[in-house]
């Protein structure tokens, strides 16, 4: 099986719209009882390794693809490449001054294309311009952390508003994060805090906003990493999550006229209806009506 994984592993970098100077790499190839095989690849670029590249690709046992999961992320465009032990960052402090040698590592550093996704990030590092010292480093981009109720700490997306902080992700196309206070008509208010959200219990009502918000992002996630979906239209649009309808009101759902999602808060108001899949499941009636706009009745509205 390896041997076949290796004579076909360029129609597959073809097939992945790979660019002229990637390559895959078979590593193994494990096989399922129904005859289904999956292939795993490493990535490389002009001869380096490729972090965050690797591949898994399913075929079933008919040879017919089954599918593909990992972090290939389309063709890579990497610039300039930096000498291989070079700092990072400016390597002076003024004119004539450089910086110190880096500490002797315990083994030699090797070059690799850095492909894996992350949270965008915007490093300060302030410097002594005499010796080149680091003195202090921030972040530019910020996030907010939650306790949540159903998945512990969290990191949030959040936007400074006045003196404080509101549950709008700059990063996943200003979603919001609302509070309908019980209520079930009209617009739901902005939770303001200081950038720590909750208390992972469900009496204090950011709670339920955390786990909302939460489940927005990593729902905005799994489309864009998977299927290259930018948000639930594929316009980078965030949408709306509103918490807190009605009382006692054990379900959620989903409304293209406001282009959101609202969560009940269940049973005595303690049993929100805002883990993960309920929240992956809402954003995906969105995405079905932006895209098949199935009618929500009958044989259309179970696929729906």
């Amino acid at each position: 099986m390896l041997r076949d994984a290796d004579a076909t592993k360029a129609e597959t970098a073809r097939t992945l719209r790979l660019g002229a100077q990637e390559k895959l790499v078979v590593k193994d190839v494990s096989k399922d009882a129904d005859g289904t095989t999956h292939t795993r690849y490493e990535r490389t670029f002009a001869g380096l390794p490729v972090l965050g590249g690797d591949l898994i690709q399913g075929r079933q046992a008919q040879g017919r693809h089954q599918g593909d999961e990992g972090h290939h992320q389309g063709r890579l465009h990497p610039g300039e490449a930096a000498p291989v032990g070079r700092r990072a960052g400016p390597d002076q402090g003024r004119a004539g001054r450089t910086t110190p040698k880096l500490a002797k590592a315990d083994k030699a550093p090797r070059k690799v294309i850095w492909a894996a996704d992350s949270t965008p990030n915007e490093l300060h590092v302030i410097t002594d311009a005499n010796t080149g010292k680091e003195l202090f480093t921030f972040r530019g981009v910020k996030n907010g952390t939650g306790s949540s109720q159903y998945s512990g700490e969290v990191e949030l997306g959040t936007a400074k508003e006045g003196s404080g902080y509101t549950l709008t992700d700059g990063e996943r196309g200003g979603h919001k994060t609302l509070d309908l206070k019980n209520g079930q008509g009209g617009q739901g208010e902005a939770l303001t805090d200081d950038d720590k959200w909750g208390t992972g219990k469900p009496e204090d009502a950011q709670t339920a906003a955390v786990d909302a918000h939460y489940g927005a992002a990593l729902t905005w996630d799994y489309y864009k990493s998977v299927h290259g979906r930018d948000g639930i239209k594929g316009d980078g649009q965030g949408a709306t999550s509103n918490v807190h309808y009605g009382q006692n009101y054990s379900n959620a759902f989903w409304q293209d006229s406001c282009f959101c999602m609202t969560y009940g808060d269940g049973e005595g108001n303690t049993h929100p209806l805002t883990s993960i899949d309920v929240a992956a499941h809402e954003m995906t009636h969105g995405v079905t009506s932006a895209t098949a706009n199935l009618t929500y009745s009958g044989e259309s509205g179970g696929l729906n």
